[in-house]
């Protein structure tokens, strides 16, 4: 009981100095990692063995961590350093792409194949924030569009907060649809052992059919808007793609990795790497072929979002240990009295509202062992509780400004530049689309799965 509760207080002033921001959330989740192991496993529980499996250690000597066909890798409720190793690995070849300029020359190619139109350029780079989205980090996504964005914008005399808000949420859908698009969807599938191909063609399909209205929508609401302060431009003033590209070797080697890497993750279930090895992989060949800018991109790897990773994955190890987590979807349970599509819906909206208002990597985090209690407790199927959770955190993210990292990042790239968009405006144009997409993927996952 003592240990439940200790476990509960570090959980919750953890949410309350993240959502307040009165310290950096790295800080924050490791302090609260410490915590949990000194008084939740120390004292309350007094089990050193319960705090070693939490922190899951062992794991990088497991066959089954590197190679899936060599056994299973036994469940410990702790650190997923399966998400983890994947996540800097990614982050490694991101940085790879960004500095030899690949990410702005693929924009600068983009708006010159459409000529410079704002409409078609408002289509294409939804549309490549979506895809984009689907392989790499949603933050790093909307970094390099958004700046490009306004760069158009100032060239062609147009006004670009339509557009970055479209490309935010574009970003969020679009992360939804693969194992390695949006962190929630990482945790997700390492910590329950699903594919890449799972994903595809399970929350993907959602993706894709909600894109479509999503388009739609975001054209209606901001046509006026795009095309009120447009202006005819000399398009030979505009630079050229291909003066983007810092290094022409290291263009074409980092665009050779990132289809690789691609590829791999496409196949890993059938070639049994697990994404932990094709993370590792990634890193080492993008560092190996950077050269002297190896140590310059290692630099610029985020490790405060890992350090967060690390001490969030505690913290909800405590909660696991004590059977909170239990308990919790035992409430979901008793409320939707077992029916599986009550259930589907509460965690739907649930995770969705959730996201919009906290980050929804913890809270995906935290709800994975409680789909897990509920499809043992009544039979249900883990896997469409899985697709539910990963649209509600994905989705719901989007609604405010402070709902997911890309939110943030797109908002405050737009302000330094002097667009700013108030709280009023953004959730005018950007929670219809939220509930809008959450609707249609309740209606998909009761059409194909219940």
């Amino acid at each position: 009981m003592l240990a439940q509760i200790l476990a509960v207080v570090i959980f919750v002033v953890m949410f309350i100095f993240i959502i307040a921001e009165i310290a950096e959330r790295h800080v924050v989740s490791l302090l609260s990692a410490l915590a949990t192991l000194i008084l939740v496993f120390g004292f309350g529980m007094q089990s050193l063995e319960k705090a070693w499996n939490t922190l899951s250690l062992e794991h990088f000597f497991s066959p089954a961590f590197w190679y899936a066909k060599a056994g299973s890798l036994e469940e410990s409720g702790g650190i997923n350093w399966e998400t983890i190793v994947f996540i800097f690995g990614m982050m490694v070849m991101v940085e790879g792409m960004a500095h030899v300029g690949f990410f702005r020359w693929l924009c600068m190619r983009i708006a010159k194949m459409v000529k410079y139109r704002i409409i078609p350029i408002f289509f294409t780079f939804m549309i490549l924030s979506f895809i984009l989205a689907m392989f790499i980090d949603s933050i790093t996504v909307i970094l390099f569009l958004a700046a490009v964005t306004i760069e158009l914008a100032e060239l062609l005399k147009f006004n670009p907060v339509p557009m970055i808000l479209s490309e935010i949420f574009c970003a969020n859908l679009g992360g939804s649809a693969t194992m390695c698009g949006d962190p929630p969807n990482i945790i997700i599938g390492t910590s329950l052992h699903y594919s890449f191909s799972d994903f595809i063609t399970n929350t993907g399909v959602m993706a894709a059919v909600s894109l479509l209205f999503v388009l739609v929508y975001f054209y209606f609401i901001f046509r006026k808007d795009l095309i009120s302060k447009a202006k005819e431009t000399d398009y030979s003033s505009l630079p050229s793609p291909e003066s983007t590209i810092t290094d022409r070797k290291g263009f074409l080697i980092s665009s050779l990795i990132f289809l690789v890497t691609i590829f791999l993750l496409v196949t890993h279930a059938a070639t049994g790497l697990t994404v932990s090895t094709v993370g590792v992989l990634v890193a080492v060949v993008t560092l190996a072929f950077s050269g002297k800018n190896a140590i310059m991109i290692l630099k610029k790897v985020d490790y405060k979002t890992i350090a967060f990773f690390i001490g969030l994955f505690v913290v909800i190890g405590g909660l696991e240990q004590t059977g909170i987590l239990e308990i919790v979807a035992g409430f979901i349970g008793k409320i939707s009295g077992g029916n599986l599509m009550m259930m589907v819906a509460i965690i739907l909206w649930l995770s969705a509202i959730a996201s919009a208002i906290v980050d929804n990597i913890p809270f995906a985090t935290t709800m994975i062992p409680v789909i897990k209690a509920l499809s043992l407790s009544y039979g249900v199927d883990l896997s469409t509780l899985a697709w539910t959770l990963a649209m509600g955190t994905d989705i719901g993210g989007s609604a405010t400004p402070i709902g997911a990292s890309a939110n943030v990042v797109g908002v405050a790239t737009a302000a330094r530049e002097g667009y700013v968009i108030k709280w009023g405006y953004y959730l005018k144009k950007m929670l219809p689309a939220t509930i809008m997409v959450v609707f249609i993927s309740m209606v998909l996952i009761f059409m194909k799965y219940l």
